[in-house]
């Protein structure tokens, strides 16, 4: 920090560096300096590799299992809008994901890759071997028989077998060992093409490897403020017990006590029948010479403390309250629409990150395979559903006025139709329709269009003789124009 002083020769004013700035170690201000702030820093707790007080805190914890399965079970809820396809090999497809429980599966490979670090799903096909690389045209029809969840606990990837070949598992390991020993999980080495895999929070290159390449739990970097939570929370409701304390001066008590016998048993039987008169009549009996009080706990202060760490665990996890803690949590005004708003974007984001290329790519080419006999179209397309919950007459309004208002741009040659077919066909995961408009569709109306005469140009039938007056002639070809 600057300072102006004045130099005495020449009379000007030039500026000098002082050390009280920031940091003041005279006053033992700022940072580096002798005071409780500077002692403060951060160090590796590596929560994440103790699998045993994850799963405690995760069985003994609502609030964590909350922080850990929200997103996961939004992220699967809804499903997926799919095109390019007839509508009946669409429903074909949606009855196997049901029937195969393939939601269910992949929130549980969510829950676990959050709470642990890292998950697998493994695609099951009967009579094909684990170890080799996937080819998804050797796949038969009902081959397919579901997801198996391995967490990062029941597989050890081999320690520098990694795949090489560009792409997105560039860096991953090419093979995972099953090490878990139950009787309904095989023995295998996994090859890499045959998982859907997910990991925790992301973690820097030289963590990752430290975590034998898998991510973070996520309920690590927010292990203080879940202790500080649940220890205001349980602390509450300890001093339930001390809100109404009673206190009985005995004269005497101390050589009572010390006398032990049949006067300490006096004393008890005096006790006793103080509060057995106290419960039944309300009447407290005291000899003269005693004295019988009662105090009250004050608890003004402890609901804000907690609205406060539920506020911060809230920002932590990027979840709403409400829809992290069941209900509004008194004293906070509604978070509103655009909280909910932010974590439904927050939602989309992860399922485009972590799901659209294991689905888009890996999985329903194998479930097309396996449920219709044949390989997914080229122009084949997905998209999640979103978490708007808008009813059908919400949404049937909003295709109306699409179609309105596309079919008005055509008509004024504002754009063509077949530009119109694929504005419909974007909009489909909003309005639930014009999804199997195919690429074939549009590329036939896209030749109807180099096929067609230019705007304003139209076969005109012999204009009538134009004898004496033109108006008559000029007034035909105006009401042919607007026609």
């Amino acid at each position: 920090m600057s300072k102006s002083r004045q130099n005495k020769k020449v009379g000007v004013t030039q500026p000098v560096r002082t050390s009280d700035s920031f940091q003041n170690a005279a006053a033992q201000v700022g940072w580096g300096t002798n005071n409780q702030s500077s002692a403060s820093t951060y160090t590796l707790s590596y929560q994440s590799r103790n699998r045993i007080t994850l799963e405690a805190a995760y069985r003994g914890s609502w609030i964590v299992r909350s922080a850990v399965d929200a997103i996961p079970e939004d992220m699967t809820r809804c499903g997926i809008e799919m095109s390019g396809l007839d509508p009946e090999d669409i429903n074909l497809l949606d009855r196997d994901m049901t029937a195969l429980g393939i939601w269910d599966r992949l929130c549980e490979n969510g829950k676990w890759a959050r709470l642990y670090g890292g998950s697998l799903a493994v695609m099951l096909i009967d009579g094909q071997d684990l170890s080799t690389p996937l080819r998804i045209e050797s796949i038969g029809k009902g081959q397919f028989k579901g997801l198996l969840i391995l967490d990062r606990w029941m597989v050890s990837p081999p320690v520098g077998e990694v795949v090489t070949e560009y792409g997105p598992d560039m860096g991953r390991p090419v093979y995972y060992n099953v090490i878990a020993d139950y009787a309904a999980i095989p023995k295998a080495k996994i090859h890499y093409s045959r998982v859907i895999r997910m990991d925790g929070a992301d973690l820097p290159f030289y963590q990752r490897v430290s975590e034998n390449g898998w991510g973070l739990s996520v309920l690590e970097p927010l292990w203080d403020r879940l202790i500080a939570f649940d220890s205001a929370t349980v602390g509450v409701g300890q001093l339930v017990y001390k809100a109404h304390l009673r206190v009985m001066k005995i004269e005497g008590l101390r050589d009572i006590i010390a006398a032990g016998g049949p006067a300490l048993a006096g004393l008890n039987a005096q006790i006793k029948y103080t509060r057995e008169a106290q419960t039944n009549e309300g009447m407290t009996i005291l000899d003269s010479k005693d004295d019988f009080a009662t105090h009250q706990y004050a608890f003004s202060g402890l609901s804000d403390v907690l609205i406060q760490f539920a506020q911060q665990l809230s920002g932590s996890t990027g979840i709403p309250l409400d829809r992290m803690f069941g209900q509004q949590p008194a004293g906070l005004s509604d978070t509103g629409e655009g909280s909910r708003r932010l974590y439904h974007e927050k939602v989309n984001q992860k399922q485009e990150k972590e799901l659209r290329t294991p689905l888009q790519q890996r999985l329903l080419p194998v479930m097309s395979m396996s449920t219709l006999g044949k390989p997914l179209p080229d122009d084949f397309g997905m998209q999640f559903r979103t978490l708007d919950d808008a009813p059908e007459t919400e949404k049937a309004d909003i295709a109306v006025k699409k179609v309105d208002s596309m079919t008005k741009a055509v008509d004024a040659n504002i754009i063509k139709p077949s530009t119109a077919m694929k504005e419909l066909k974007a909009s489909a995961p909003v309005t639930g329709m014009f999804g199997n408009i195919s690429d074939d569709d549009i590329a036939e109306a896209e030749e109807q269009e180099k096929n067609a005469p230019p705007p304003g140009e139209m076969d005109l039938p012999e204009l009538p003789t134009m004898t004496g007056d033109s108006g008559s002639a000029l007034d035909w070809i105006r009401r042919r124009l607007k026609k």
